[in-house]
């Protein structure tokens, strides 16, 4: 199934957003398993370029520029949000389940190898 925000939501627990990070909790309501999932907080997906003599002669401008572009936490329409990126980044822990039409918590493969391997 295909990461989408609908299909997400039901599992956001709650979303922390400091200066440096993006910290979501994603809850499976069926495992009762929390995931924590921390991004970095990135003003700009894009590049931002921003000239020495810009920085020297309009140093208000050039912050302005870097520091209050727009960052899209949760939209429905948009599929570069923070959300989904921290999705991703711990989807391997959740399997799209047909019978209760949600992600659902799963063991991580592999774990009982690891174990006996230690």
């Amino acid at each position: 199934m295909e990461i989408r925000h609908k299909n997400i939501t039901p599992l956001l627990e709650f979303v922390k957003i400091d200066r440096f990070y993006v910290v979501c909790h994603f809850k499976c309501k069926v495992t009762n398993k929390t995931v924590i999932s921390t991004v970095p907080f990135e003003p700009y997906d894009g590049k931002i370029e921003i000239s020495w003599q810009d920085m020297l002669l309009r140093p208000i401008e050039s912050y302005n520029r870097y520091y209050h572009t727009s960052i899209t936490i949760y939209n429905h329409d948009c599929q570069d949000t923070v959300v989904l990126k921290a999705f991703e980044k711990v989807s391997k822990y959740f399997e799209w389940d047909e019978y209760y039409g949600a992600y659902v918590y799963i063991e991580k493969r592999g774990f009982h190898f690891e174990q006996k391997a230690s």
